[in-house]
């Protein structure tokens, strides 16, 4: 262990008490953030994972697979404990979905079905009536939607954290109810992604109670400029044929690995991604990728023989598509736990390079965060603010119940060209900024599990 003057030299001259900084040593953490860069293994459990299992729809039986695969990949990573813990949740099913404009301009449109939408029961056609956003669909008239077509054109826009995508998918969370408690037939959304490729991007949708289930598709963003340009000139129809809808309730479950502490196992690192996709690419970036990170981080400490004086837990979470599912089982089992979960986070933003390390900690642990800045600095990590993220979709129910979180910011500007689509493949993560990644991770874990 090194002298309570060297880390203030090593430090930036930050200050830290005896009792803080007793159990960590940089040397080690430097050497883990530095193996990790030349070391593939998360990049192969995203290769091999989306080559042997593929896509991993919630409830199909890629998703029976998958957990099978990640279960046995985990114990060959030498893990003290790897089991699974089961969560329940309605499964849905895609089928037929076919679209086309009819009459003078007849031609194909591509389209996917969104996530937990009904089906057509049959061949539908109606005219098409257009609407800038979600809010000017709030704002129409009942008269000029009723027996029609609503589509939504908003278009998102790219942003290095993703913001664009907050401001967007609304049309997608609640176009469907909205048009139908307003008579429409069916609801159109342009892609809630960046790209400007002829590949849809689908994701979950949900319907209210109170009006009727209408089918709801997104058009690839190529195919949504296309319908604007046709309406203006004049009215368009559209026959709509999709088949879809939810096929009964299905457990799956969460793959839990444990690095067991040595002074404290009873204190938690909780780290990881989602292990299910949708179904139209094999899952790489959306969340093969957070998984393979999270999974390889923690995999360094094995590798090196640097035992953690708390336990640190690697989770895939089942079903975080369709509603989170796996992340409210596991909070919901390990309720009387979470006290002793010392920090949590997740990755779930591709594979992009991290750029900042952003907290929500209270002032003990936020002085063990500042202790990465060193370290992360050679990564081109900075130090982000405090109480600025819920930790990831999957850190939620935690972070709910007052689980300190952290999150590695991803940079995101490409990755809603990916998002959700058949685009969403190995070939698109790039090796070097995945390891970059792992070592940020590795080195962030390392310093939550030793601190005082």
């Amino acid at each position: 262990m090194k002298a309570l003057t060297t880390f203030k030299v090593a430090l930036l001259g930050a200050v830290f008490t005896a009792s803080a900084t007793a159990q960590i040593d940089l040397d080690t953490a430097a050497s883990l953030r530095d193996a990790a860069l030349d070391d593939d293994t998360g990049y192969h459990f995203v290769r091999d994972l989306t080559t042997e299992v593929g896509p991993r729809l919630a409830g199909s039986e890629g998703d029976a697979r998958g957990v099978a695969w990640t279960k046995a990949r985990f114990e060959s990573m030498g893990f003290d404990k790897v089991w699974l813990e089961p969560v329940t949740f309605p499964a849905w099913e895609r089928g037929v979905e076919k679209a086309a404009v009819v009459g003078e301009y007849s031609q194909p449109l591509l389209i996917t079905t969104l996530g937990g939408s009904e089906g057509t029961r049959g061949v539908l056609e109606a005219e098409v009536v257009e609407f800038a956003d979600y809010q000017a669909l709030v704002d129409a008239d009942a008269s000029m939607v009723k027996g029609k077509i609503a589509y939504i054109s908003k278009r998102m826009y790219r942003h290095i954290d993703g913001k664009g995508y907050g401001e967007a998918v609304i049309s997608r969370g609640k176009g469907a109810s909205m048009a139908a408690s307003k008579g429409a037939v069916a609801l159109l959304i342009r892609s809630i992604g960046t790209d400007s490729h002829r590949l849809p991007h689908t994701g979950i949708m949900q319907y209210d109670e109170k009006h009727p289930k209408i089918a709801a598709a997104a058009l690839s963003n190529p195919d949504a400029d296309q319908l604007s340009r046709l309406l203006t000139k004049g009215a368009v129809s559209v026959s709509l044929e999709i088949e879809a809808g939810w096929t009964g309730e299905y457990t799956s479950h969460n793959v839990i690995a444990d690095i067991t502490g040595s002074s404290k196992p009873e204190e938690i690192v909780l780290i990881g991604g989602h292990l299910d996709s949708w179904d139209l690419g094999t899952g790489a970036v959306d969340d093969g990728a957070g998984v393979g990170i999270t999974v390889a981080a923690a995999h360094q400490l094995i590798a090196q023989g640097v035992k953690p004086e708390r336990t640190i837990r690697v989770v895939a979470f089942a079903n975080e598509e369709q509603g989170l599912y796996g992340a409210k089982a596991y909070a919901k089992a390990h309720e009387d736990e979470l006290h002793k979960h010392v920090v949590a986070s997740e990755s779930d933003f591709g594979a992009g390079r991290v750029f900042a390390l952003v907290t929500k900690l209270n002032d003990e642990y936020r002085k063990t965060a500042e202790m990465a800045e060193s370290l992360l600095a050679p990564l081109g990590v900075v130090m982000g603010g405090n109480n600025a993220t819920g930790g990831g979709p999957d850190i939620i129910p935690m972070a709910q119940k007052g689980v300190p979180v952290f999150r590695l910011k991803q940079d995101g500007t490409d990755y809603f060209d990916l998002h959700h689509t058949a685009d969403d493949t190995f070939d698109k993560i790039d090796r070097d900024a995945f390891n970059q990644n792992v070592a940020a991770w590795a080195t962030v874990i390392y310093l939550f599990a030793n601190h005082e």
